[in-house]
């Protein structure tokens, strides 16, 4: 029974090693190309985006509660990093969320909640 499932495994790495190649022999003789480029004003270029990766990141972490804490502030620090953070409603506790979003290839560089 082992001995069946060592060919299954073979033929499954030889197929991907195969795959692999391929796109690699496309991408040699520009058949395909990478995508290789940053738009000009980078993937997070205003306001409205870095709010809505934003949104979209605290969601799953904080729960749509999180949506309580609007309006949004987004800032562009240094021409580099968006800032989102929530804003505390009158006669609430507690604290917001906060995001950094690099503006050229939005990685996420900091992510959390003030208590």
């Amino acid at each position: 029974m082992i001995h069946k499932y060592k060919y299954i495994i073979i033929a499954f790495l030889s197929f991907f090693f195969i795959l692999i190649m391929y796109k690699h022999y496309l991408q040699a003789n520009n058949i395909i190309q990478v995508m290789d480029f940053i738009p000009k004003n980078g993937f997070v270029p205003d306001e409205d985006t870095a709010v809505k990766i934003a949104e979209i990141i605290w969601i799953p972490i904080y729960g749509k509660k999180v949506l309580d804490n609007k309006p949004y502030k987004a800032e562009l620090k240094g021409d580099t990093v968006w800032v989102v953070e929530g804003t505390l409603q009158k006669n609430m506790l507690g604290g917001v969320p906060y995001i950094e979003i690099r503006k050229s290839d939005c990685k996420i560089l900091e992510v959390y909640h003030e208590k």
